[in-house]
C-alpha cells in the first residue's frame, strides 16, 4: 500500500535490512520472517527495472508479514543513485544544485524543489518510502571524494537552505527524508567503506561550521549518523557507537529529536561480530540500524541480538510517519523534468 507505515500495535526489530540480489532467496524470506525487521534498503544489485523491483517489495512485505513495512533507497543523485539507466534518469549530484544557489539563490532553489518532486514520484510510484538523502555535510575540496560532489556547499547556509527545501519537497510528495551524516563528516580524509577515518578538528571549530547545517536542521524527520571517531568530541569511538557523540551533541547540542539510523554497519570501519555491533549501536542512542550487504549469516546474528524497538525510537518513528503527506496521485513529474533541465542547461551554459 502506497504511502502506508507501521502501525503502533507492534514494534519491530530496529533494523533496516538489505538483501543479495533482485528477488528474495527462502532463507532470506525465513530470516525476514522471523527477524520482523523495522524495514529493508534497495542498492543498484536490487534494482534491475520498475516491474521487477515492485515484484521485490512485495515479496518483502509478504517476508515481514505487514503490508507496512519500511522501503529505504539511497537516491541522491550523481554517484549515489541505486535507480540508474536505463530505467531511470541520470541526475545531478548535489554539488551541482549548490553552485546554482550560490549564483542566485531563487535558481537554486527552484531547481532542487523540482528534482525533489520528480525523484519523490518515481519512489512512490515504486512503493518506496523513505529516502536517505539530503547529504547535509559540508563539501570539501581537501577531503575524501566519498563526500565531495555530493554535498551542496561549503557554505553552512547554502547546505541548510538547499536541504531545508528538499526536506520539505519530500514531505510533501509522500517521501520521508534522511539527513546524513550527523554530526558532519565532510571533513573525512578516508573512506569509512574502507576504514576507520579520525576528524580532529576542534569541537570549536565543529561548531562553527559542520555542526550549522544539522541543527540548523534538527527539526528533520531522521537522521543519519557517521562512522567517524571525532577526537574532540570522543576519541575511543566512532559517533555510531558513542554514547557521547549521540546523547551529547547530536541530541543535546545539536538539539536533533527525530528518528536517528546508523550508517550501514557492513562498512570496514567497524570491526567486530555484526550482533555485538548491532547492540553497541543501539545502547549508544541510535534508534535503528542498517545493515546493508545481504549476508544471510550477519542478519541472523543482528536478529539474534536486539530486541524489539525501544519506546522512545517509536515515539520518534510515529512523530516522524506523521510528517508525510500523500502524494497527489494526479501529478504527472514531466513538466518538472522539462523544467529541470533548463535548470541545469542554464548551469552548463554558466560553466562553459
Amino acid at each position: 500500500m502506497q504511502g502506508a507505515f507501521l502501525s503502533d500495535s507492534k514494534k519491530p526489530k530496529p533494523i533496516i535490512f538489505g538483501c543479495a540480489g533482485t528477488r528474495l532467496t527462502a532463507e532470506e524470506r525465513a530470516l525476514f520472517r522471523r527477524a520482523d525487521p523495522f524495514g529493508f534498503i534497495l542498492f543498484k544489485r536490487n534494482c534491475e527495472n520498475p516491474e521487477q523491483v515492485r515484484y521485490l517489495i512485495l515479496e518483502f512485505k509478504q517476508a515481514a508479514g505487514r503490508d507496512d513495512v519500511v522501503i529505504a533507497i539511497d537516491q541522491e543523485g550523481g554517484r549515489v543513485a541505486r535507480l540508474a539507466p536505463p530505467h531511470w534518469p541520470k541526475y545531478p549530484a548535489a554539488r551541482a544544485f549548490g553552485l546554482m544557489y550560490e549564483q542566485d539563490p531563487d535558481w537554486g532553489i527552484e531547481a532542487i524543489r523540482a528534482y525533489s518532486r520528480v525523484v519523490a514520484c518515481e519512489l512512490a510510484k515504486l512503493g518506496i518510502t523513505i529516502n536517505c538523502a539530503p547529504v547535509v555535510d559540508l563539501f570539501n575540496p581537501e577531503g575524501t571524494p566519498v563526500i565531495g560532489d555530493r554535498a551542496f556547499s561549503d557554505r553552512p547556509g547554502i547546505v541548510a537552505g538547499l536541504a531545508r527545501a528538499q526536506i520539505e519537497t519530500f514531505l510533501a510528495n509522500g517521501i520521508l527524508p534522511v539527513i546524513k551524516h550527523l554530526p558532519g563528516h565532510g571533513r573525512l580524509k578516508a573512506d569509512p567503506h574502507e576504514l576507520l577515518p579520525k576528524i580532529e578538528a576542534s569541537r570549536a571549530e565543529l561548531e562553527m561550521l559542520d555542526f550549522m547545517p544539522f541543527e540548523l536542521l534538527k527539526d528533520a524527520p531522521l537522521g543519519m549518523n557517521s562512522h567517524a571517531v571525532f577526537t574532540a568530541l570522543d576519541p575511543d569511538n566512532p559517533a555510531s557507537l558513542s554514547e557521547i557523540v549521540n546523547r551529547d551533541i547530536i541530541r543535546g547540542a545539536l538539539g536533533f529529536d527525530g528518528l536517528l539510523l546508523s550508517d550501514d554497519l557492513t562498512m570496514k570501519a567497524l570491526a567486530g561480530n555484526p550482533g555485538d555491533l548491532a547492540r553497541r549501536a543501539i545502547n549508544a542512542g541510535t534508534d535503528v540500524v542498517l545493515h546493508c550487504n545481504g549476508n544471510a549469516s550477519e542478519m541472523a546474528a543482528i536478529d539474534m541480538a536486539l530486541e524489539p524497538m525501544s519506546d522512545a525510537g517509536w515515539a520518534r518513528w510515529m512523530h516522524a510517519k506523521a510528517m508525510i503527506v500523500q502524494p497527489n496521485a494526479a501529478y504527472n513529474p514531466s513538466e518538472d523534468a522539462a523544467r529541470l533541465d533548463v535548470l541545469l542547461g542554464g548551469l552548463a551554459a554558466a560553466q562553459a
